[in-house]
């Protein structure tokens, strides 16, 4: 069942949202050659911590940090550690914050350094698919607007979505109902309203569409290790259209 959220609910996931925004605007000042991930989960820890706020992911089904860093051809799910960034590696950070109750939830691909220009145009396209699906984020389209949007941009361009992983509602809960695919037909889907509130993320890959579960049965890979980016924004559908909950300020 999808639920939609009151003025006054879209309100704290507004705040909630602006934590996330400012969590990873101080990541992307430590995203440099040399720093480790484990020190990137600790500022944001920290940077949360600071609003009174509770980073969503820890212990979120086991999880062991506050952030996902994912290098490279890692899709999502990585966890924080000893490793250290390098220059020209990419690194998608997901941030999720609780505030009084309710969600906010974002992602951004970063370039460490100097990058191959395959790399950059990855993070373009990537970036650009999501803007472009939230553009669908209006009442009276489909859900699967929003799907389409995302394929259409990233497949013209030659990359690819994956179909694994989707975005979700949220709200007062990380994942609600309804799953918002990186695919599908334009038109299909259910009837977007004023007060559903979505976790649009579009996952973009170099080599194939396909991914795998490493061994520490959380951090995803493209099957064939080629790069892939991902970026993530908490969209509330209003009477007059999208607003992204998570914009930095």
């Amino acid at each position: 069942m999808i639920v939609l959220k009151s003025h006054q609910e879209i309100a704290l996931m507004r705040k909630a949202g602006i934590i996330v925004a400012e969590t990873l605007d101080r990541l992307q000042k430590e995203i440099v050659p040399g720093a480790t991930t484990a020190h990137l989960d600790l500022v944001a820890r920290k940077c949360i911590k600071e609003f009174d706020a509770r980073p969503a992911f820890l212990g979120y089904q086991g999880f062991p940090a506050s952030i996902c860093a994912s290098i490279n051809e890692e899709v999502v799910h990585g966890i924080p550690g000893i490793r250290r960034l390098r220059e020209g590696d990419i690194i998608s950070i997901d941030v999720g914050v609780q505030y009084k109750g309710y969600f906010g939830d974002s992602a951004r691909t970063f370039a460490v350094g100097e990058v191959s220009p395959l790399a950059r145009r990855l993070i373009e396209v990537t970036r650009g698919a999501l803007y472009c699906s939230l553009e669908k984020a209006r009442p009276g389209n489909r859900l699967y607007d929003i799907s389409f949007a995302i394929q259409d941009h990233a497949e013209s361009r030659g990359f690819f979505v994956v179909r694994n992983y989707v975005g979700h509602g949220i709200g007062s809960n990380m994942h609600e109902e309804p799953q918002v695919p990186n695919f599908g037909t334009p038109g299909r889907g259910s009837l977007l309203e004023p007060g559903m509130v979505l976790a649009v993320e579009p996952m973009v890959n170099v080599g194939t569409w396909e991914v795998e579960t490493l061994s520490d049965e959380w951090t995803v890979v493209t099957k064939d290790r080629s790069l892939s980016a991902h970026f993530e924004h908490t969209v509330a559908i209003m009477e007059d259209g999208p607003e992204i909950l998570t914009a930095s300020q």
